[in-house]
């Protein structure tokens, strides 16, 4: 692999970044420096953890770290993606699809964590 562009886990969470920058464009104006820019970064942050840590992986520690990193910013999607579905600004059909994207991509970054040498 020559880049970590080339990892599912960075395609699957790039591609979510980009579905939760499309559908935040409908969210209230006043939620513009909240919830809109919170679930934007955090979800961004998955793949900028995922590049960094790829670019260090001969270093399983910093590897890891980055990874695990990346997990959490996942995690901080999803209970964005709670306050949005409480707030109704995504619809439940809406909110099972992201939901379920990142579950995935957890489980994807919970293999680099749990297998750093597959990634060398």
């Amino acid at each position: 692999m020559s880049s970590f562009k080339d990892l599912l886990v960075y395609k699957k969470a790039f591609a979510l970044a980009m579905e939760i920058f499309h559908i935040t464009k409908k969210f209230p104006p006043e939620e513009k420096y909240g919830l809109t820019n919170q679930i934007r970064k955090s979800s961004r942050s998955v793949c900028s953890n995922l590049g960094e840590g790829y670019r260090k992986r001969r270093y399983e520690a910093h590897f890891i770290s980055k990874a695990s990193d990346a997990d959490m910013e996942n995690s901080e999607t999803q209970v964005w993606l709670d306050f949005s579905l409480a707030c109704e600004y995504i619809s439940e059909e809406t909110y099972h699809d992201l939901t379920t994207k990142s579950e995935e991509i957890g489980r994807l970054l919970n293999d680099m964590i749990v297998h750093p040498k597959k990634y060398r």
